[in-house]
């Protein structure tokens, strides 16, 4: 039975500043997915990471179907007419375009789907990061797929010795889908040339070599800036993982989520702090919008999800979040200076501009003397 998963992400307003979204707004958006269950969906999730909403949809219509993504637009676009009866903050902020065109695909939302051939015991993993970047997922997805000193069925299991193969896309280039595409273990130096680059070159996809028409993960890709021209918030990536038997386990993404890296982000989307693992439904940090990742992992049977489990709620990502808060610490000590503060390329689109133009009149360009000719 083929099965459709459709995640899709959006802020569409917070209490109090980048916080949470209301109890209201969160009801609204689950009643409109809910009344789709059964009919338009085959199943529906509904949480938030940070301020961000996020639907988990299963379906039978395949990735990209209008149907589908119209439901989440309509979802949000009242979840957003609630938030600014309330007064929320950044109401509607991550609905960038006024009238939808048949896909979510450059009007804001992050959407990361993949149709597949449901296992008898298939396992999917959804994670959603809020206050940062797609590029955020490189190292984590890299070293699970990739790295067998974080991912040991790399070495230990048959179905996944042949490696992986990833399709990397060029964010920056903003007149259709710039990708490539390279083979795990054979491409891996091209592969981390490219992914330590998170502003430019984000996982797309990876795929089974050994099964090369089975998908293991989908990554959202948007840039936010692309679509707006200016800066709107961070993009706020989703991801979604097939887990088990001819991916890595489960728990082979612990330790790479675990590693807590820097990554762009965080308050007025311009600095750089680390990825802190959090449980779902976790408000934004008032430390200085700390860039958080939540994970579930559902099994799926038919289209059907079970209750989920959360993956970092257990007690050890308590010491994980611990190491987190002290490289957020002894970052933000820097204030702006270095790479606290993301390069200029990455601020083009903040007050900074204006600030250095207008500086760039007060500079003045000294030339040396010429030397005196000889005898002179």
């Amino acid at each position: 039975m083929r099965t459709t998963l459709s995640v899709i992400k959006a802020d569409i307003g917070s209490v109090g500043g980048h916080t949470l979204p209301s109890q209201r707004v969160l009801e609204v958006v689950r009643e409109r997915v809910f009344a789709e269950r059964g009919k338009l969906l085959v199943d529906a999730y509904v949480a938030h990471t940070g301020d961000d909403v996020c639907l988990i949809l299963s379906h039978r219509h395949g990735v990209g179907h209008p149907d589908v993504h119209a439901l989440a637009w309509e979802a949000f676009r009242a979840g957003a007419e609630v938030a600014q009866r309330q007064g929320l903050y950044g109401a509607g902020q991550d609905l960038l375009k006024d009238a939808f065109s048949g896909n979510v695909r450059g009007l804001g939302p992050a959407a990361a789907e993949m149709e597949f051939e449901e296992r008898p015991n298939e396992a999917v993993v959804v994670f959603a990061a809020d206050k940062t970047e797609p590029g955020a997922f490189n190292l984590p997805l890299y070293l699970a797929f990739a790295d067998p000193m974080y991912s040991s069925g790399l070495l230990l299991s048959p179905e996944l010795h042949q490696g992986f193969r990833f399709r990397i896309m060029d964010v920056d280039y903003t007149e259709g889908d710039r990708t490539i595409t390279l083979d795990a273990p054979e491409r891996l130096y091209d592969i981390a040339a490219l992914l330590r680059d998170t502003h430019r070159y984000v996982i797309e996809s990876i795929w089974s070599r050994k099964y090369p028409q089975e998908q293991a993960a989908a990554v959202s890709t948007t840039r936010l800036r692309n679509i707006a021209g200016r800066y709107v918030g961070k993009d706020d990536p989703v991801a979604v993982v097939r887990v088990q038997k001819i991916f890595p386990a489960t728990e082979e993404f612990g330790p790479p989520f675990a590693l807590v890296p820097f990554v762009a982000g965080d308050t007025r989307g311009s600095h750089n702090l680390p990825l802190m693992p959090v449980p779902i439904n976790t408000p934004a940090s008032t430390f200085f919008c700390v860039p958080m990742v939540s994970g579930l992992a559902f099994s799926v049977h038919e289209g059907k999800f079970t209750e989920p489990t959360d993956l970092f709620a257990d007690p050890f990502w308590g010491h994980v979040r611990d190491r987190a808060a002290a490289k957020a610490l002894e970052m933000r000590r820097q204030g702006f200076f270095g790479p606290a503060m993301l390069p200029m390329s990455e601020l083009e689109y903040g007050g900074i501009v204006a600030r250095l133009e207008a500086l760039e009149k007060e500079f003045v360009v000294s030339r040396e003397a010429e030397p005196a000719a000889a005898g002179q």
